[in-house]
């Protein structure tokens, strides 16, 4: 399976989904491989501020031919998580094209939900090519206790594509995995935020199945 993780709006926490979703991939003992496709390396750059070897391998492939690429880099690995870049360009469209599914993280603001619409519209023209394309987007950096989340699941149902009933609330954990170069599980093996992690890849599993 290959996932690409994109959104026109940089900030959505995009880095931090792609290399949580390929731990939670490579922890069932699959072998998993992060594509940095970002220009500004940020998965390169969790990469290298890690101690230990990683659970999953990470490359940078910042160049509008992942599409064309993948098969070959991605011989030997089942699964792929691309880590997409923050602007629609012709990059985000070959992330999209080299895709088996296309998840968008969206905060609950009105300006990630107005943003999302290049990115659908993205999704939409690669459909013309790959009619088997699936897409959802993800609510991330929920704040608890307020109803911001589902206004934001009511305004994106404006949009052609679903969301995804798991949701990722706003946890200090990202952040501090983050800085160490460490996955939730090797942050803080409690978080509720590791079953969370873990609902919204079942999701997409099933949703790709």
């Amino acid at each position: 399976m290959i996932i690409a993780v994109v959104n026109q709006k940089g900030g959505v926490g995009k880095t931090t989904l792609s290399v949580n979703l390929a731990a939670a991939l490579a922890r069932d003992g699959a072998r998993v491989l992060l594509i940095d496709a970002d220009p500004q390396g940020s998965s390169l750059d969790w990469a290298a501020a890690r101690e230990v070897d990683s659970l999953f391998s990470v490359v940078g492939l910042p160049r509008a031919t992942v599409h064309k690429e993948i098969e070959r880099i991605g011989e030997g690995y089942e699964h792929i998580i691309i880590d997409g870049p923050p602007r629609v360009s012709d990059l985000a469209r070959s992330a999209i094209m080299a895709a088996d599914f296309v998840l968008i993280p969206v905060q609950p603001s009105p300006y990630d939900i107005w943003a999302a619409e290049d990115v659908v519209a993205l999704v939409g023209e690669a459909r013309v090519f790959k009619d088997n394309l699936n897409a959802a987007f993800v609510i991330n950096r929920k704040i608890a206790n307020t109803a911001i989340g589902r206004d934001a699941t009511e305004a994106l149902a404006t949009y052609s594509l679903p969301v995804l009933t798991a949701h990722l609330p706003q946890r200090v954990v990202y952040a501090n995995a983050a800085a160490s170069g460490s996955t939730l599980w090797e942050s803080d093996a409690s978080t509720p935020a590791i079953a969370e992690i873990e609902a919204v890849l079942a999701e997409i599993r099933e949703m790709n199945a």
